[in-house]
């Protein structure tokens, strides 16, 4: 595994560039695509929502300051892609947000790349019910397992403003369950 200060010290010089992308993409790939997965559901969507994360790190390297570390700094605009290719289909679709969403789950069951059992499309219906921070804060910590610290790098909000919006979302997703 190669340093990360190495790794974008050869992103950014010509001469290393395409082989550092090929470690970046390797390092990275699949963490990031089930980060994506779990925003925008659907595989095919997640495959290019990733592609394209991956050609905004590539165009955008060299803006890269190493305020934070080079993974979340990539996991905010994977986030930030997702979001805006979410905001983008229910637009061309002609409908809200929230209808999206719900059809993106019920969607869920004939997805063949899904292998979620019942209780995980209840889940997936709950979270579906959240608003998008607090769905990205649980998904994170509760999927992902990530410390606070480090989506507060993601999301470049302070901790404890993730823990209420975790303790929220817990409480309603327990709630949406309950009443299910």
């Amino acid at each position: 595994m190669i340093a990360e200060e190495t790794l974008v010290a050869e992103l950014k010089h010509k001469d290393s560039q395409a082989r550092a992308f090929e470690v970046l993409v390797n390092t990275y790939k699949e963490r990031l695509y089930w980060h994506i997965r779990r925003i925008v559901l659907n595989h095919d969507d997640a495959d290019d929502v990733l592609q394209n994360t991956f050609i905004k790190v590539y165009r955008n390297i060299d803006g890269f300051k190493g305020d934070s570390k080079l993974y979340s700094w990539m996991y905010r605009i994977a986030t930030n892609e997702s979001l805006t290719f979410l905001k983008q289909k229910s637009k061309k679709a002609g409908i809200s947000d929230e209808e999206l969403k719900m059809s993106l789950v019920e969607n869920l069951q004939s997805d063949v790349y899904f292998e979620g059992d019942e209780i995980q499309l209840k889940l997936q219906k709950a979270l579906a019910t959240l608003p998008d921070k607090q769905k990205l804060v649980f998904t994170m910590k509760y999927f992902q397992e990530m410390k606070y610290e480090e989506i507060s790098e993601v999301l470049e909000t302070s901790v404890g403003a993730l823990k209420t919006s975790y303790h929220l979302a817990v409480k309603k997703i327990e709630a949406y369950l309950k009443a299910d």
